[in-house]
Protein backbone atom coordinates (compact mmCIF):
# COMPACT_ATOMS: atom_id res chain seq x y z
CA UNK A 1 0.00 0.00 0.00
CA UNK A 2 1.71 3.17 -1.20
CA UNK A 3 1.66 6.00 1.32
CA UNK A 4 0.81 9.61 0.60
CA UNK A 5 2.05 12.75 2.29
CA UNK A 6 -0.59 14.70 4.16
CA UNK A 7 -0.22 18.21 2.78
CA UNK A 8 3.23 19.50 3.68
CA UNK A 9 3.10 18.06 7.20
CA UNK A 10 5.69 15.35 6.70
CA UNK A 11 3.11 12.80 7.87
CA UNK A 12 2.67 9.83 5.54
CA UNK A 13 -0.68 8.07 5.44
CA UNK A 14 -2.38 5.26 3.60
CA UNK A 15 -4.82 6.23 0.82
CA UNK A 16 -7.75 5.21 3.02
CA UNK A 17 -8.53 6.46 6.52
CA UNK A 18 -10.47 4.45 9.09
CA UNK A 19 -13.07 6.64 10.75
CA UNK A 20 -13.74 5.68 14.36
CA UNK A 21 -17.12 7.36 14.72
CA UNK A 22 -18.80 3.93 14.65
CA UNK A 23 -16.34 2.32 17.03
CA UNK A 24 -18.23 2.80 20.28
CA UNK A 25 -19.63 -0.36 21.84
CA UNK A 26 -23.38 0.19 21.22
CA UNK A 27 -22.96 0.82 17.50
CA UNK A 28 -20.64 -2.09 16.96
CA UNK A 29 -22.62 -4.49 19.13
CA UNK A 30 -19.37 -6.14 20.19
CA UNK A 31 -16.45 -5.55 22.51
CA UNK A 32 -14.59 -2.60 20.96
CA UNK A 33 -11.17 -3.76 22.09
CA UNK A 34 -11.74 -7.11 20.40
CA UNK A 35 -12.70 -5.33 17.17
CA UNK A 36 -9.58 -3.17 17.15
CA UNK A 37 -7.33 -6.11 17.99
CA UNK A 38 -8.75 -8.23 15.18
CA UNK A 39 -8.72 -5.29 12.77
CA UNK A 40 -5.04 -4.68 13.41
CA UNK A 41 -4.16 -8.09 12.04
CA UNK A 42 -5.75 -7.27 8.71
CA UNK A 43 -5.12 -3.55 8.26
CA UNK A 44 -1.91 -1.86 7.24
CA UNK A 45 -0.62 0.14 10.22
CA UNK A 46 -1.22 3.51 8.67
CA UNK A 47 -4.76 4.61 9.29
CA UNK A 48 -6.68 7.12 11.29
CA UNK A 49 -8.93 6.81 14.28
CA UNK A 50 -10.23 8.66 17.25
CA UNK A 51 -12.77 11.06 15.80
CA UNK A 52 -15.06 12.51 18.45
CA UNK A 53 -18.61 11.27 18.67
CA UNK A 54 -21.39 13.85 18.60
CA UNK A 55 -23.35 14.59 21.73
CA UNK A 56 -26.72 12.89 21.84
CA UNK A 57 -28.22 9.40 21.98
CA UNK A 58 -26.55 8.82 25.32
CA UNK A 59 -23.09 9.90 24.20
CA UNK A 60 -21.24 12.46 26.30
CA UNK A 61 -18.59 13.07 23.66
CA UNK A 62 -15.19 11.46 23.24
CA UNK A 63 -16.38 7.84 23.37
CA UNK A 64 -14.43 6.87 20.25
CA UNK A 65 -11.29 8.34 21.75
CA UNK A 66 -11.81 6.31 24.90
CA UNK A 67 -12.28 3.09 22.93
CA UNK A 68 -9.22 3.75 20.83
CA UNK A 69 -7.17 4.74 23.86
CA UNK A 70 -7.88 1.43 25.55
CA UNK A 71 -6.91 -0.44 22.41
CA UNK A 72 -3.69 1.54 22.06
CA UNK A 73 -2.69 0.75 25.64
CA UNK A 74 -3.45 -2.96 25.34
CA UNK A 75 -1.97 -3.48 21.86
CA UNK A 76 1.21 -1.46 22.29
CA UNK A 77 0.90 -0.30 18.67
CA UNK A 78 0.81 3.46 19.25
CA UNK A 79 4.01 4.03 17.30
CA UNK A 80 2.52 2.49 14.17
CA UNK A 81 -0.73 4.43 14.14
CA UNK A 82 -1.52 7.99 13.06
CA UNK A 83 -4.29 9.43 15.21
CA UNK A 84 -6.52 12.29 14.09
CA UNK A 85 -9.14 13.94 16.26
CA UNK A 86 -11.01 17.24 16.41
CA UNK A 87 -11.91 20.18 18.58
CA UNK A 88 -14.56 22.88 18.27
CA UNK A 89 -17.93 21.21 17.81
CA UNK A 90 -20.23 21.60 20.81
CA UNK A 91 -19.63 18.84 23.36
CA UNK A 92 -21.64 20.37 26.20
CA UNK A 93 -21.88 23.61 28.21
CA UNK A 94 -18.69 25.66 27.81
CA UNK A 95 -17.23 22.94 25.60
CA UNK A 96 -17.20 24.37 22.10
CA UNK A 97 -15.45 26.84 19.83
CA UNK A 98 -11.85 27.53 18.90
CA UNK A 99 -10.69 29.91 21.61
CA UNK A 100 -7.15 29.35 22.83
CA UNK A 101 -8.24 28.40 26.34
CA UNK A 102 -10.75 25.84 25.13
CA UNK A 103 -8.41 24.26 22.56
CA UNK A 104 -5.70 23.77 25.19
CA UNK A 105 -8.20 22.25 27.63
CA UNK A 106 -9.82 20.03 25.01
CA UNK A 107 -6.45 18.77 23.82
CA UNK A 108 -5.54 17.63 27.32
CA UNK A 109 -8.88 15.82 27.60
CA UNK A 110 -8.32 14.07 24.27
CA UNK A 111 -4.80 13.04 25.22
CA UNK A 112 -6.11 11.48 28.43
CA UNK A 113 -8.88 9.59 26.65
CA UNK A 114 -6.48 8.40 23.95
CA UNK A 115 -3.88 7.46 26.58
CA UNK A 116 -1.11 9.02 24.52
CA UNK A 117 1.17 12.03 24.79
CA UNK A 118 0.73 13.28 21.23
CA UNK A 119 -2.05 13.75 18.67
CA UNK A 120 -0.74 13.32 15.13
CA UNK A 121 -3.40 15.46 13.45
CA UNK A 122 -5.53 17.90 15.45
CA UNK A 123 -8.36 19.50 13.51
CA UNK A 124 -10.71 22.44 13.91
CA UNK A 125 -14.02 20.63 13.66
CA UNK A 126 -15.90 23.64 12.35
CA UNK A 127 -15.17 27.31 11.83
CA UNK A 128 -15.58 29.65 14.80
CA UNK A 129 -16.18 33.17 13.41
CA UNK A 130 -16.30 34.62 16.93
CA UNK A 131 -12.66 33.73 17.61
CA UNK A 132 -9.84 35.43 15.68
CA UNK A 133 -7.93 33.04 13.46
CA UNK A 134 -4.73 34.27 15.09
CA UNK A 135 -5.93 33.13 18.52
CA UNK A 136 -6.86 29.69 17.24
CA UNK A 137 -3.53 29.15 15.46
CA UNK A 138 -1.66 30.52 18.47
CA UNK A 139 -3.18 27.73 20.57
CA UNK A 140 -2.10 25.14 18.03
CA UNK A 141 1.38 26.66 17.92
CA UNK A 142 1.69 26.17 21.66
CA UNK A 143 0.57 22.55 21.45
CA UNK A 144 3.05 21.88 18.64
CA UNK A 145 5.89 23.47 20.61
CA UNK A 146 4.98 21.30 23.59
CA UNK A 147 5.10 18.18 21.42
CA UNK A 148 1.43 17.41 22.04
CA UNK A 149 0.35 17.89 18.40
CA UNK A 150 2.28 17.12 15.20
CA UNK A 151 0.12 18.78 12.54
CA UNK A 152 -3.18 20.66 12.30
CA UNK A 153 -6.11 20.64 9.91
CA UNK A 154 -9.46 22.30 9.28
CA UNK A 155 -12.87 20.74 8.77
CA UNK A 156 -16.04 22.26 7.31
CA UNK A 157 -14.34 25.53 6.35
CA UNK A 158 -15.49 27.62 3.40
CA UNK A 159 -12.92 28.50 0.75
CA UNK A 160 -12.85 32.12 1.93
CA UNK A 161 -12.21 31.24 5.57
CA UNK A 162 -9.66 28.59 4.68
CA UNK A 163 -7.84 31.13 2.50
CA UNK A 164 -7.76 33.56 5.41
CA UNK A 165 -6.51 30.88 7.81
CA UNK A 166 -3.79 29.80 5.38
CA UNK A 167 -2.64 33.40 5.07
CA UNK A 168 -2.34 33.71 8.85
CA UNK A 169 -0.44 30.43 8.84
CA UNK A 170 2.28 31.99 6.68
CA UNK A 171 3.14 34.53 9.37
CA UNK A 172 5.97 33.91 11.84
CA UNK A 173 4.84 31.99 14.90
CA UNK A 174 1.65 30.58 13.40
CA UNK A 175 1.41 27.01 12.07
CA UNK A 176 -0.49 26.42 8.80
CA UNK A 177 -3.39 24.08 8.33
CA UNK A 178 -2.00 21.05 6.49
CA UNK A 179 -5.26 19.40 5.51
CA UNK A 180 -8.96 19.94 5.00
CA UNK A 181 -11.74 17.54 5.97
CA UNK A 182 -14.79 18.41 3.84
CA UNK A 183 -18.01 16.64 2.93
CA UNK A 184 -17.21 15.02 -0.41
CA UNK A 185 -18.27 11.91 -2.27
CA UNK A 186 -19.55 10.80 -5.65
CA UNK A 187 -22.92 12.46 -4.96
CA UNK A 188 -21.92 15.51 -2.90
CA UNK A 189 -19.50 17.12 -5.35
CA UNK A 190 -20.39 20.73 -6.14
CA UNK A 191 -19.50 22.50 -2.88
CA UNK A 192 -16.04 20.98 -2.71
CA UNK A 193 -15.11 20.98 -6.39
CA UNK A 194 -16.20 24.56 -7.12
CA UNK A 195 -13.88 26.47 -4.80
CA UNK A 196 -12.24 24.25 -2.19
CA UNK A 197 -10.58 21.78 -4.53
CA UNK A 198 -8.73 24.41 -6.62
CA UNK A 199 -7.59 26.10 -3.41
CA UNK A 200 -6.28 22.88 -1.87
CA UNK A 201 -4.41 21.97 -5.06
CA UNK A 202 -2.88 25.44 -5.30
CA UNK A 203 -1.79 25.58 -1.66
CA UNK A 204 -0.75 21.95 -1.30
CA UNK A 205 -3.37 21.21 1.34
CA UNK A 206 -4.15 17.54 1.93
CA UNK A 207 -7.79 16.45 1.81
CA UNK A 208 -9.42 13.69 3.88
CA UNK A 209 -13.16 13.84 3.04
CA UNK A 210 -15.85 12.54 5.39
CA UNK A 211 -19.11 10.80 4.42
CA UNK A 212 -17.14 9.26 1.56
CA UNK A 213 -19.96 6.78 1.00
CA UNK A 214 -22.76 9.34 1.45
CA UNK A 215 -23.94 7.86 4.76
CA UNK A 216 -24.02 4.42 3.17
CA UNK A 217 -26.03 5.32 0.06
CA UNK A 218 -23.09 4.62 -2.25
CA UNK A 219 -22.79 1.07 -0.96
CA UNK A 220 -25.90 0.32 -3.00
CA UNK A 221 -27.87 -1.15 -0.13
CA UNK A 222 -30.42 1.69 -0.09
CA UNK A 223 -32.46 1.77 -3.30
CA UNK A 224 -35.93 2.63 -2.01
CA UNK A 225 -37.52 4.22 1.06
CA UNK A 226 -38.43 0.71 2.18
CA UNK A 227 -34.71 -0.04 2.53
CA UNK A 228 -34.42 2.86 5.00
CA UNK A 229 -36.87 1.44 7.53
CA UNK A 230 -35.35 1.12 11.01
CA UNK A 231 -31.95 2.23 9.73
CA UNK A 232 -29.96 4.64 11.98
CA UNK A 233 -29.02 6.82 9.01
CA UNK A 234 -32.33 6.51 7.20
CA UNK A 235 -33.16 10.21 7.30
CA UNK A 236 -29.67 11.13 6.12
CA UNK A 237 -29.86 8.78 3.14
CA UNK A 238 -33.40 9.76 2.08
CA UNK A 239 -32.20 12.89 0.26
CA UNK A 240 -30.16 10.73 -2.14
CA UNK A 241 -33.16 8.72 -3.35
CA UNK A 242 -33.80 10.70 -6.53
CA UNK A 243 -33.15 10.48 -10.26
CA UNK A 244 -29.53 11.59 -9.97
CA UNK A 245 -28.87 9.24 -7.07
CA UNK A 246 -30.24 6.26 -8.97
CA UNK A 247 -28.21 7.25 -12.03
CA UNK A 248 -25.07 7.17 -9.88
CA UNK A 249 -25.98 3.74 -8.49
CA UNK A 250 -26.51 2.41 -12.02
CA UNK A 251 -23.05 3.62 -13.01
CA UNK A 252 -21.52 2.12 -9.88
CA UNK A 253 -23.20 -1.20 -10.66
CA UNK A 254 -21.74 -1.14 -14.18
CA UNK A 255 -18.21 -0.41 -13.02
CA UNK A 256 -18.43 -2.84 -10.11
CA UNK A 257 -19.53 -5.59 -12.48
CA UNK A 258 -16.64 -4.81 -14.81
CA UNK A 259 -14.12 -5.17 -12.00
CA UNK A 260 -15.93 -7.96 -10.14
CA UNK A 261 -16.12 -5.60 -7.22
CA UNK A 262 -18.80 -3.77 -5.20
CA UNK A 263 -20.29 -0.24 -5.36
CA UNK A 264 -18.71 0.84 -2.06
CA UNK A 265 -15.24 -0.20 -3.21
CA UNK A 266 -15.68 1.56 -6.56
CA UNK A 267 -16.94 4.72 -4.84
CA UNK A 268 -13.85 4.88 -2.64
CA UNK A 269 -11.55 4.04 -5.55
CA UNK A 270 -13.02 7.00 -7.46
CA UNK A 271 -12.17 9.29 -4.55
CA UNK A 272 -8.67 7.85 -4.14
CA UNK A 273 -8.02 8.52 -7.84
CA UNK A 274 -9.00 12.19 -7.52
CA UNK A 275 -5.76 14.26 -7.69
CA UNK A 276 -6.71 16.47 -4.74
CA UNK A 277 -7.67 13.67 -2.37
CA UNK A 278 -5.17 12.28 0.13
CA UNK A 279 -7.32 9.68 1.89
CA UNK A 280 -11.11 9.35 2.07
CA UNK A 281 -12.49 8.46 5.49
CA UNK A 282 -14.68 5.38 5.75
CA UNK A 283 -16.12 3.64 8.79
CA UNK A 284 -16.73 -0.04 9.41
CA UNK A 285 -18.67 -1.85 12.10
CA UNK A 286 -17.27 -5.31 11.41
CA UNK A 287 -14.03 -6.90 10.30
CA UNK A 288 -15.67 -8.11 7.10
CA UNK A 289 -16.72 -4.57 6.19
CA UNK A 290 -13.24 -3.30 6.91
CA UNK A 291 -11.64 -5.99 4.77
CA UNK A 292 -13.94 -5.07 1.88
CA UNK A 293 -13.19 -1.35 2.15
CA UNK A 294 -9.43 -1.96 2.04
CA UNK A 295 -9.91 -3.43 -1.44
CA UNK A 296 -10.53 0.13 -2.67
CA UNK A 297 -6.83 0.89 -2.17
CA UNK A 298 -5.98 -1.86 -4.65
CA UNK A 299 -8.51 -0.93 -7.33
CA UNK A 300 -7.14 1.33 -10.09
CA UNK A 301 -10.06 2.51 -12.20
CA UNK A 302 -9.39 3.03 -15.90
CA UNK A 303 -10.14 6.45 -17.48
CA UNK A 304 -13.36 5.26 -19.12
CA UNK A 305 -14.75 4.03 -15.79
CA UNK A 306 -13.86 7.30 -14.09
CA UNK A 307 -15.51 9.26 -16.89
CA UNK A 308 -18.66 7.13 -16.65
CA UNK A 309 -18.89 7.90 -12.93
CA UNK A 310 -18.11 11.57 -13.53
CA UNK A 311 -20.88 11.90 -16.07
CA UNK A 312 -23.43 9.98 -14.01
CA UNK A 313 -22.80 12.16 -10.99
CA UNK A 314 -22.37 15.47 -12.84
Amino acid sequence: MKKRELGNSGLEVAPLALGAMSSDGPRMNRRPSKYWTRSWRRVQPDRYGGYLLPVGSGNKGGESETVLGKWLRRSGNRGKVLIATKVGMEMGPDRKGLSKSYILRAAEDSLKRLQTNCIDLYQSHTDDPETPLEETLEAYAQLIRQGKVRAIGASNYTADRLTQALEVGTRPGYPPYQCLQPLYNLYDRADYETELEPLCLEKGVGVIPYFSLASGFLTGKYRSEKDLANRPRGEMVKKYLNERGFRILDALDQVASQYHSAPAIVSLAWLIARPSITAPIASATSLDQLTDLIEATKLALDPSSIELLNQASA
